[in-house]
């Protein structure tokens, strides 16, 4: 899907199990549709490698994502997760 970076935020380090080194980059990105200014908006969670791409406001990128839900304390939560995001302009 083609979207528009709305916003990007920094790269941290989080610890994880699930990384060979213990910690794994992570990075927070707002992604919207196009159309206007009232299409759909995703709070999207990159990871790892994709983690470490600097994208800027406006930036459009062809991405991938993945939701998932997960429970916790009674509650629902949904994560939306970027299995790949490329630049599509500089």
């Amino acid at each position: 899907m083609i979207l528009r970076v709305v916003k990007s935020g920094m790269m941290t380090t989080v610890k994880s199990d699930k990384s060979e080194n213990g910690v794994l980059n992570k990075r927070t990105l707002v992604l919207q549709e196009l159309g206007g200014r009232y299409e759909s908006s995703y709070v999207v969670t990159a990871l790892g490698s994709l983690a470490t791409i600097e994208f800027a406001e406006g930036q459009l990128v062809v991405a991938s994502l993945r939701f998932t839900t997960r429970e916790y304390n009674g509650q629902v939560f949904m994560d939306v997760i970027a299995n790949e995001i490329h630049k599509i302009n500089d």
